[in-house]
């Protein structure tokens, strides 16, 4: 688990920066200022959101094989009431555009999901199957 978190960390860092900078400058050039900042508070939530994935696999690494599923599917559903939560409550800033803030933060998931995907490919993992 903690060789995957590094492979992941590893593999998704550079590719969603490269996104949130161009949500950012799409942002700025589409709307101005307010693009500019949405991009990157969607950013930053992505960001925060794929983080607290690899900070669950670092803290679930040492626990039975159950309660890891247990641990992914919980963090899971605690990070999408979370960012719901969040942006509900972006939604009425006025500073913010909503648009460029919700495809930044859609790429970013998704440009990380890929990664990640890629990194749990490449990784080499030692896995036992019994008869």
């Amino acid at each position: 688990m903690l060789k995957l978190a590094r492979a992941m960390w590893r593999t998704a860092l550079v590719p969603s920066l490269a996104v949130v900078v161009i949500g950012a400058v799409a942002g700025a050039l589409w709307v101005g200022s307010a693009g500019l900042f949405g991009a990157l508070v969607g950013g930053a939530v992505a960001f925060a959101s794929s983080l607290a994935t690899l900070f669950m696999m670092r803290w679930s690494a040492g626990m039975h094989p159950m309660a890891v599923m247990a641990v992914a599917l919980g963090g899971y559903v605690f990070k999408m009431l979370v960012i719901f939560g969040v942006m509900t409550l972006l939604r009425g800033v006025d500073a913010l555009h909503t648009y460029a803030l919700a495809l930044t933060m859609m790429g970013v998931i998704l440009v990380w999901a890929g990664a990640e995907m890629v990194a749990f490919k490449r990784t080499k993992i030692p896995t036992i199957i019994p008869n």
